[in-house]
């Protein structure tokens, strides 16, 4: 496993939370808002949500959120496995979208084909 050393991108830290605060204090404070409604317990529950993060974050290829929400999502009680099969599902829908949107490829081979 690789360690903050390694990666690319700078570690997330208090320090890191405290700068991008101090920057724009109101959209923090709202952002931080936003996200404790979010991930309330409602008509899912926190874990569940918690495995949604997991697996939009790899959709979205932020490494802070795939760590973070892997986090929370153990500590929400979800299992290796549900956080592996999550992860899958964000990995079909990615693939899902590319092969969906040849859809637009196709249509746009036919106009130039004249078909």
């Amino acid at each position: 496993m690789s360690s903050n050393n390694e990666s690319i991108f700078p570690p997330a830290t208090p320090t890191m939370s405290k700068k991008r605060a101090d920057l724009a204090p109101d959209q923090v404070e709202a952002f931080r808002n936003f996200s404790s409604e979010v991930f309330k317990e409602g008509a899912l529950d926190e874990k569940t949500k918690q495995l949604i993060a997991v697996a939009s974050a790899h959709i979205t290829q932020c490494p802070y959120c795939i760590k973070g929400h892997t986090k929370q999502a153990k500590q929400k009680g979800a299992t290796n496995e549900e956080i592996m099969e999550a992860i899958w599902v964000a990995a079909e829908m990615r693939a899902g979208g590319s092969y969906a949107h040849a859809a637009l490829a196709i249509d746009e081979i036919e106009k130039i084909d004249g078909l």
